[in-house]
């Protein structure tokens, strides 16, 4: 029997089928999330802003691009409210749904050829659901796991939804390879481009059939039978007036430590296909086959960072991976530059692997800051704000110094002052490794000024 006030692992059976239920609907929605990205760089700006420069069209179609992460904060608002209210499943269905249908839709949307200036509108309307779901499924998904699991392997087990965004990107830039090496360039252009949205219709079935499978967690049941018993008290405060009163410290860490991983990882997928498509002369063809073999890497990595943050702690894998990930930036683009596909395997794989460490470890580190009642909203919050200020620009930053400057230097120093922010947030938060998930904090002291709980660790 477990300890009391510790958080009891779940039947062995049981934890790798939630696993399996978080990993699959989030590489389904970040599939969705990243083959819009990838579309935007490769042919949306011929298909929606035909009006525009070659560069200039490249722009816009990022700027849609960046919508959806600003509909991001919002989804997570909304999701991250009722999913500490009603539980983490339900909202997860949800998000998938929407995810789901809207990708599906834009696969159906007339261009720019065939209703003017209605298709960009349409395409920005749907870029602003799939943002919204997006916002809600990462904090849910996480949750899901971590409440779930063995707090001795926390780390490990949490991390598995995080290989969701390289097994999306992998999946999502696996089809757009396939597809632009069968079809010539206009077939592609004119219909081939949208088979890759159109599939996702299937994979949403999948992943629903999945996760309704899966049962609500414990630990946010037992806070729901604890408030429950404390209704005579008063009202329950709305989630987030309890983040932004007992959490704010908290929140702050948390969209700090998603500055350097954030920027880094949009940089090295997203806009790396437009730099070394236009300044290093490298094909189409091959910048896409480079991102796909070092997503393939950064899945194998990130639950082997996971299980490196339950040995020695979140905090000093998460501050590894901010500092190399900073250092590496300008031997990144200098091995772009040389043209060789095997330097550009190098540059993105080792980019991305560093990007792991930090990305690994989020997912437990988030979920140990917040009570649980609160914890959706928390966690959710600091990370998708943080991504308004960090992933949604990044591309369009990156992008315009390009356009202006026409080196990547100043692109370089960009991520390496976001690894610098993110170092300084990480340095001043405190580690969170051994917090027990089922302690219910008094509601006038935030998890970091509440005691730890007797680690639930063996030694």
């Amino acid at each position: 029997m477990a300890a009391e006030g510790t958080t009891a692992p779940p039947p062995p059976a049981s934890l790798p089928r939630i696993v399996a239920a978080s990993l699959i609907g989030t590489t389904i929605e970040w599939y969705d999330f990243f083959l819009y990205g990838s579309a935007a760089a490769l042919v949306f700006n011929k298909l929606f802003f035909p009006d525009s420069d070659p560069l200039v069209g490249t722009l816009l179609s990022f700027l849609t691009y960046a919508v959806g992460f600003a509909a991001r904060p919002l989804g997570a608002l909304v999701f991250g409210h009722y999913g500490d209210r009603l539980g983490r499943k339900k909202l997860l269905v949800l998000s998938l749904v929407l995810m789901g249908g809207a990708t599906f839709a834009i696969g159906l949307l007339p261009t720019h050829a065939t209703v003017g200036s209605a298709a960009p509108v349409l395409l920005t309307v749907l870029r602003l659901v799939q943002g919204f779901a997006l916002g809600g499924e990462w904090g849910g998904a996480v949750l899901l796991v971590s409440e779930h699991g063995d707090a001795r392997r926390r780390g490990f087990w949490a991390s598995w939804p995080q290989t969701g965004a390289p097994a999306g990107q992998l999946l999502a830039t696996g089809v757009l390879s396939l597809l632009t090496a069968v079809l010539s360039d206009d077939a592609f252009g004119t219909w081939g481009w949208r088979i890759p949205f159109l599939l996702s219709g299937v994979l949403v079935l999948v992943g629903l059939w999945i996760r309704l499978s899966v049962d609500e967690s414990p630990v946010f049941q037992q806070a729901l039978e604890q408030a429950e018993a404390r209704r005579d008290e008063g009202p329950e405060k709305p989630p987030l007036v309890s983040v932004l009163r007992h959490h704010w410290r908290d929140v702050l860490v948390a969209m700090g430590a998603r500055m350097a991983e954030n920027i880094s990882y949009y940089v090295i997928t997203a806009f790396i296909l437009v730099y070394a498509t236009t300044s290093a002369g490298v094909s189409k063809q091959t910048a896409l086959n480079a991102v796909l073999i070092g997503s393939a890497v950064h899945f194998a990595v990130i639950p082997a960072w996971g299980a490196l943050s339950d040995r020695i702690g979140r905090r000093p894998v998460y501050l590894l991976g901010a500092a190399g990930i900073g250092l590496w930036m300008f031997p990144f683009f200098a091995l772009v530059d040389t043209g060789s596909f095997g330097y550009l395997i190098l540059a993105v794989t080792v980019g991305l692997v560093l990007h792991g460490a930090m990305y690994a470890p989020q997912a437990a580190f988030f979920a140990e800051m917040f009570a649980t009642r609160m914890r959706y909203s928390g966690a959710s919050i600091g990370a998708q704000f943080a991504s308004v200020a960090a992933g949604a620009p990044a591309p369009l930053i990156a992008t315009a110094l390009l356009a202006d400057y026409d080196s990547s230097t100043p692109i370089s120093l960009y991520v390496i002052a976001a690894a610098v922010l993110t170092l300084i947030a990480v340095a001043l938060s405190r580690e969170t490794r051994d917090r027990d998930l089922a302690r219910i904090e008094d509601e006038g002291r935030t998890a970091s000024e509440a005691a730890p709980a007797t680690p639930a660790r063996t030694v």
